[in-house]
């Protein structure tokens, strides 16, 4: 067992955003020529932000958000736990973070926006195919706002209504 004053020290230097993964994403997004926000109030902090077409995408630590038993090739959530000082701690720990992404999702959801998570290690094993993921999403929907607003008010006719003064 590792000593926990070592542990706490590593813990500690987690950054909690521009991860290198993170900074690949947005590189390899910037490159396609999608443009984002990367600070945002929305719930949750996304960590890249679509504003037009609603779209947040949340880059996650496998092992904060409880994939690092797949990573690892363990048999199961549990058994990441078994070696590791305080189990029921971080056990704990990683099902209220996984709960809040769940609700943090549905919230977005329900305001419109489209939520996409991808896990670290995805991004460092096919960054051009979560890209692909990424861009096919923001455009698609960029696509049907632009189809919903030409079709929404077609009956006016610009050419005899009088500008606005004074704008």
């Amino acid at each position: 067992m590792r000593d926990p004053k070592v542990t706490s020290r590593i813990m500690a230097s987690v950054r909690n955003r521009d991860t290198k993964p993170e900074v690949a994403l947005r590189s390899a997004l910037w490159r396609r020529r999608l443009r984002f926000r990367v600070r945002t109030k929305l719930i949750g902090k996304p960590d890249i932000v679509f504003p037009g077409p609603h779209v947040a995408v949340f880059v996650d630590g496998d092992f904060w958000h409880g994939n690092a038993w797949r990573v690892r090739g363990l048999p199961s959530f549990d058994a990441q736990f078994e070696r590791m000082n305080n189990p029921e701690f971080w056990k704990a720990k990683l099902e209220t973070n996984m709960a809040r992404d769940a609700t943090v999702n549905s919230k977005l959801a329900e305001d419109g926006w489209s939520v996409y998570r991808v896990f670290e290690s995805r991004l460092t094993e096919d960054l051009d195919a979560v890209v692909d993921e990424i861009e096919q999403l923001v455009r698609g929907r960029r696509a049907a706002q632009v189809s919903t607003v030409a079709s929404i008010d077609t009956s006016r006719n610009f050419e005899t209504e009088k500008p606005c003064r004074g704008q």
